[in-house]
């Protein structure tokens, strides 16, 4: 008896699997140009037209009859860090003359708040990079000072340049610059533009304050001054700013040294800017309690941001109309079609998060305080740039994270044409279902790659392949349907990382050294938290766990994930490092043997 109900329901699923949703095309590029739309003027987390995008999700749930979760509305707020501001007191003096704001200096949005007046050393372009052989510190003490750097990083037109050539390196940023200074003990830095002699053809302009990617915090003072400024102070010291770039061009050798006739006061305000925003969301209740989620962020890069990959056109929209308005136009549509469906034995979740663009913010607060128990949450469908497939190949990640999910994605046939990658099991990434894997919730994750339109501009809704994300958008709906009826649910598992063997001659195609841990964006005061340990890495033989905020490495105060990520890239594969970790109440410390990264 109990086999023959067993067979009736695996017969009765197989039926499921034979009649593909139909979603119209049209509909859900309707959707895509309101959202990715210049009213929307990008869906920034924290502005206006997000919250507009907000109430637009919400109207359309309610017409489909698609009601909030019991108990709440279909919006959930939050509050969270969307950006800075300069304060009032904000003032650069160097030798009792006083640089205007704006014009003569200004600081980086993740420079730290205070005062400081100290000597000022010379460091070339401010890189340490063990990896080279190069070391602007090298031969200086900058304990409690000042240091003046330069923009980007030598050879930087040479194709054999030890710094991979014509491809600038992360050496080259400026939040690896504030963490190697702040690591040398330095105070405060002062950045210069190099229009020597590769960008002549630029104006000796300041970076507009917010337009740098960096930590909130990055524990040092950080502003910049023009090319003409610290020029006209190394000339008082009878050097010439051009000759010595030229010199470390050549010779990829430290020139640097104190300015012995240059002192500078800095007073620097950095306020930061806190928002209410709002997950949406949206429930078909179930003949149970348990439930299948399907979700999509649904913020963008505004009017560009330090994410912009169209630097110079900051301040234009970015539509974002594949990221991800394609994401979230597919969650609606996903709920109009199952609003029209008979009663399915698990309910069905409709997510769209804010905040992802800022670090999975939305998602991070809703797998925190869930409106329905995350122990019912039987898998996670995430949806994020599904709207320009590309040669019929969509990758599904996250099939290991679930007991069942990988003979599902097998049973059911895609689309004529596409290609499902598979390749990536573990269910991490830099999207929403990271959350919830986290949680120990299965996930899979839907996404068409990546394009030349991805944080630009021109990632606008005409590019759309409509008819192709429909039809993945049937697929996504076979697989919901299953989740929401098969006997059996799929069961969280974690997937075991294969480690490499070490190598410290770094030639074997590795990626520098593995740790192992999973940050949670969702920064602390102090430190990085641990959103998981993934099993079989280094921090997992330690002994590390999810919840653990690192504040030491290998001697090395952390602040935040940018020290985090300068302080683990200075070591190489093979090394044993000491970390300290704040477990509750308590101060851990372990060894971790780092192993080679693939």
């Amino acid at each position: 008896m109990r086999r023959f109900a067993i067979v009736a329901l695996a017969g009765l699923t197989a039926v499921w699997a034979q009649a593909p949703a139909t979603i119209s095309p049209d509909a859900y590029l309707a959707h895509i140009k309101y959202l990715a739309s210049p009213e929307l003027k990008g869906r920034a987390t924290g502005s206006p037209e997000l919250e507009k995008a907000a109430d637009y999700i919400a109207s359309q749930f309610q017409s489909f009859g698609v009601k909030p979760v019991p108990g709440s509305t279909y919006q959930q707020a939050f509050t969270t860090t969307v950006g800075a501001h300069l304060g009032a007191t904000n003032h650069f003096e160097a030798n009792a003359a006083t640089l205007p704001l704006r014009n003569g200096f200004i600081p980086f949005s993740f420079s730290s708040s205070g005062t400081v007046s100290a000597p000022v050393v010379f460091v070339g372009y401010g890189i340490t990079a063990n990896e080279y052989h190069y070391d602007d510190y090298a031969g200086v003490d900058v304990k409690d000072k000042i240091v003046l750097l330069v923009r980007h990083e030598p050879q930087e037109n040479d194709d054999k340049s030890v710094f991979a050539g014509k491809e600038l390196t992360q050496h080259s940023t400026f939040a690896i610059k504030a963490v190697n200074a702040k690591m040398h003990g330095a105070r405060a830095v002062i950045l210069v533009n190099d229009s020597y002699p590769h960008h002549t053809a630029q104006e000796d302009q300041l970076t507009p304050f917010g337009q740098a990617t960096g930590p909130t915090d990055a524990g040092v003072l950080f502003v910049q001054v023009k090319e003409a400024t610290a020029d006209a102070w190394l000339k008082t010291e009878g050097r010439d700013l051009h000759e010595i770039l030229d010199a470390i061009d050549k010779d990829l050798k430290p020139h640097s040294f104190q300015l012995t006739k240059l002192t500078v006061s800095l007073s620097l305000d950095i306020q930061h800017d806190t928002k209410t925003v709002h997950n949406v969301a949206a429930y078909i209740p179930g003949k149970t309690s348990e439930y299948v989620i399907i979700g999509a962020h649904y913020d963008h890069l505004g009017l560009g941001d330090e994410h912009s990959l169209a630097p110079s056109q900051i301040g234009t929209v970015h539509p974002g109309a594949d990221d991800n308005a394609s994401g979230t136009a597919g969650v609606i549509e996903l709920a109009r079609y199952f609003s029209r469906q008979p009663r399915q034995r698990r309910g069905i979740l409709f997510m769209t998060f804010a905040g992802e663009e800022l670090g999975l913010l939305g998602s991070n607060y809703y797998t925190g305080h869930p409106l329905l128990p995350l122990e019912n949450a039987v898998t996670m469908l995430n949806m994020d740039m599904i709207g320009r497939i590309k040669n019929g190949k969509v990758y599904v990640n996250g099939t290991g994270t679930g007991s069942t999910l990988d003979k599902l994605v097998e049973s059911i046939q895609p689309p004529a044409g596409f290609k499902l990658d598979l390749s990536e099991a573990t269910g991490y990434g830099g999207s929403d279902h990271m959350s919830f894997t986290v949680k120990q919730v299965p996930v899979l994750f839907f996404f068409s790659g990546l394009h030349g339109d991805y944080h630009k501009p021109s990632d606008t809704w005409d590019k759309i392949d409509a008819p192709d994300a429909a039809k993945l958008l049937g697929y996504v709906a076979q697989i919901a349907t299953r989740l929401a009826n098969d006997p059996e649910r799929p069961n969280f598992q974690r997937v075991v990382e294969k480690t490499a063997p070490i190598n410290s001659g770094s030639s074997s195609g590795g990626y520098g050294p593995n740790f192992g841990s999973i940050p949670d964006f969702d920064e602390p005061p102090h430190g990085v938290r641990f959103a998981d340990v993934r099993d079989g890495t280094p921090a997992a033989k330690a002994g590390l766990k999810a919840g653990d905020i690192l504040i030491e490495f290998d001697g090395k105060d952390i602040g935040n994930l940018y020290d985090f990520t300068y302080a683990l890239q200075a070591h190489k594969p093979g090394d044993e490092v000491l970390v300290k970790v704040l477990r509750g109440s308590q101060r851990i410390e372990a060894k971790v043997l780092l192993t080679e990264r693939r």
